[in-house]
């Protein structure tokens, strides 16, 4: 049974630094594309980053050069560190598990629609 968790969400002001991270299990990690999305109330869920199965990565321009995206595999584990963070980046965060195909490129997999397996969500608030 796969099973992805997130774990770190919280409330941070203006300018704060939140770190989120992963479990997944049940599932060969490396071979696996993973990402990070978040979803705002009445909006659709967005890429935020992402590492490929070759360890590419690619961020939206939204959080480029605030977020980065980092994993574990030998604990199974993904990371997000947020710094600087900004009140739209208030929403629910997702960690989910692809296995599309490697030519797909790093940008390309930012598309939620890759992937199969999801977290339940952590919620992120940053207030001004």
């Amino acid at each position: 049974q796969i099973e992805v968790v997130e774990f770190g969400g919280g409330s941070a002001q203006e300018g704060g630094s939140i770190r989120l991270s992963c479990r997944v299990s049940g599932l060969n990690f490396g071979t696996y594309a993973m990402g990070w999305f978040r979803q705002a109330p009445g909006k659709e869920r967005e890429g935020v980053a992402i590492i490929s199965r070759n360890g590419a990565t690619a961020s939206s321009d939204s959080v480029k050069g605030r977020f980065t995206i980092s994993q574990d595999v030998a604990k199974n584990m993904m990371f997000l560190q947020m710094n600087n963070l900004k009140p739209e980046g208030t929403a629910q965060y997702y960690c989910a598990a692809s296995s599309s195909s490697s030519l797909i490129p790093a940008y390309g997999l930012l598309d939620f629609h890759y992937y199969s397996y999801w977290g339940q969500g952590t919620q992120v608030n940053v207030s001004s």
